[in-house]
């Protein structure tokens, strides 16, 4: 068996038709947002809906359409996905029809309408975020709540989000959740006392906790809440309680070391875990080993986002090691951590065993060439379904080229390449174009911004991109590419309008070059781009 013939058995049996990306997601919305505009039979019928009114029920839509394909895909995991596909578009056909059918709304009250809208398209989800962010009185909770109210009602799930709830509105809340939360299955209270004093979003959080301890859920966010210890611990009764949690997101919640601790500390189990999201956290290396306790707890994780919190090198490694226990991960961000080259070797050594990975963010890590190359070099012989590999802001040169370049030409799904803000100069665009050049049927964005490129280098990345289909954004912008390097620019994408991005940064006259120098290198650009096509990207030996 030749090794082309290997290759593509070997991707075979890794492409899986669930989940569905995000881009697609997105573009059931926008076809969705048409269809539902369109005049046609039923809407001359019941009336046209606004764009803006399709709009908002094409997402509810698809969201209710996905969970519930997701939720059969559960029940067979081992399969391709082509039944949850079904699933997924069943569902959001019928719901589409029922909207159709229900027509324009008058929307009298703009605030009540929202409410109106999820119930309409989503009989199981109960949804307050939309419209204006605002405080909620006892009075307007008492009215805006009364659907969960119903004798009967089938709500499975809740979103109380951009809505600050103090205590009269708390109070009014708390026996409405508590008579529904054994139906509960997601429960959404991120941004949910906005503008509180401490001590009053400290009880309101306590009078939340207490209502739904006990509920069954799968799906928890409390994101955006300023939690802190305090915080986590006013949630205590509801994370003591929940044992199958699937999803947890604690964004923007000034998770400290001391917070990190009390969520390890508070939730029982996680053994079902799939998602688990830290984003924009004070956490440290020392919450980082908190919350590697949770990784280690997490056998089925498959999204973990910890990036902007603050972790060194110290807790990225630890961190680090506890993601080995992870072989399921899909999608990875660690990005804005000051890592180093100690913690991402260690990382490279855990991602090996992601053959399912599909996205990794590892941009701003102080990676240098040591710690790039490492990861590379361990990407290369894992993950062969990646769509998008992000390592902006990590001083890697031209040296780390090498090892990037090889395993960049390795993964033929990649969608999206982001090396911005490095320092590759000719010599590593150079590499990368010729990773790219062939196969790489998929790839629509590559940002290789203040990366030092001057003409040689830019030309190449054009023209290895320029004919692929469906591509869709070159940056190169914030490099040293000459008057003329931009004229051949302008005239490889002319019949592209906009693929190629802006170039409003780029300084033609280069950087801490004097008029002899930059002279030599104007004359000696063509010649460094002949040696360099010649290179060849080292494999190493199977």
């Amino acid at each position: 068996m030749d090794s082309t013939t290997q290759s593509f058995q070997h991707r075979t049996l890794h492409v899986k038709l669930w989940p569905p990306t995000q881009s697609t997601r997105l573009m059931l919305v926008e076809r969705m947002t048409k269809n539902l505009i369109t005049p046609s039979i039923i809407s001359r019928k019941y009336g046209i809906l606004s764009k803006e009114e399709a709009e908002e029920d094409a997402r509810q839509i698809e969201e209710s359409a996905f969970a519930a394909a997701d939720q059969h895909h559960q029940k067979e995991p081992d399969g391709d996905g082509s039944s949850a596909v079904q699933v997924y578009a069943k569902e959001s056909s019928k719901l589409m029809l029922e909207v159709l059918k229900r027509g324009p709304r008058m929307k009298e009250d703009g605030e009540a309408a929202v409410a109106e809208i999820s119930a309409a398209a989503h009989a199981d989800l109960f949804d307050l975020s939309g419209g204006r962010r605002a405080f909620i009185s006892a009075e307007e909770a008492n009215d805006l709540l009364k659907p969960l109210k119903e004798p009967g009602n089938t709500y499975t799930k809740i979103c109380f989000s951009n809505r600050s709830f103090g205590l009269d509105a708390a109070g009014v809340a708390e026996p409405i959740l508590s008579s529904i939360k054994d139906q509960l299955t997601e429960v959404d209270l991120s941004d949910f006392v906005a503008g509180r004093p401490e001590p009053e979003a400290l009880q309101v959080m306590n009078i939340f906790s207490s209502a739904l301890e006990g509920c069954n859920l799968r799906y928890l966010n409390l994101s955006n809440n300023a939690l802190g210890e305090k915080g986590v611990r006013a949630f205590g009764a509801l994370l003591r309680s929940q044992n199958n949690l699937e999803e947890l997101y604690l964004i923007n919640d000034g998770i400290s070391e001391e917070a990190a601790r009390a969520v390890c500390e508070l939730i029982p189990s996680t053994e079902k875990l799939k998602v688990l999201q830290f984003h924009n956290n004070m956490t440290g290396d020392e919450g980082a080993v908190a919350i590697a306790e949770i990784v280690k707890r997490s056998a089925m994780l498959e999204d973990f986002r910890c990036s902007s919190t603050r972790i060194g090198s110290e807790g990225g490694v630890v961190l680090a090691e506890a993601l080995g226990t992870c072989s399921h991960m899909r999608k990875l961000d660690l990005r804005d951590n000051m890592f180093g080259v100690e913690a991402g070797v260690a990382l490279s050594k855990s991602l090996v065993a992601f053959a399912d990975l599909t996205e990794v963010y590892l941009s701003y890590l102080n990676l240098e060439d040591d710690g790039a190359e490492a990861l590379a070099n361990a990407l290369k012989e894992s993950a062969p379904s990646l769509e998008v590999l992000e390592m902006a802001g990590n001083d890697i040169t031209a040296k780390g080229a090498s090892s990037l370049a090889a395993c960049i030409a390795a993964k033929q799904f990649l969608s999206k390449l982001n090396l911005s803000e490095n320092e590759l100069k000719d010599e590593g665009a150079i590499l990368i174009a010729k990773a790219i050049e062939s196969g790489h049927g998929q790839l629509s964005e590559v940002d290789l911004s203040t990366n030092s490129i001057r003409r040689a280098g830019a030309r190449l990345l054009g023209q290895a991109v320029v004919l692929k289909p469906g591509f869709k954004l070159l940056n190169i912008n914030g490099n040293f590419i000459s008057d003329e390097g931009i004229d051949e620019l302008k005239d490889i994408f002319k019949n592209l309008p906009g693929v190629l991005g802006p170039l409003d940064d780029n300084d033609p006259e280069g950087e801490d070059l004097d008029e002899e120098a930059k002279e030599e290198d104007a004359d000696n650009e063509d010649d460094l781009e002949s040696k360099l096509k010649g290179l060849e990207i080292k494999h190493d030996e199977q």
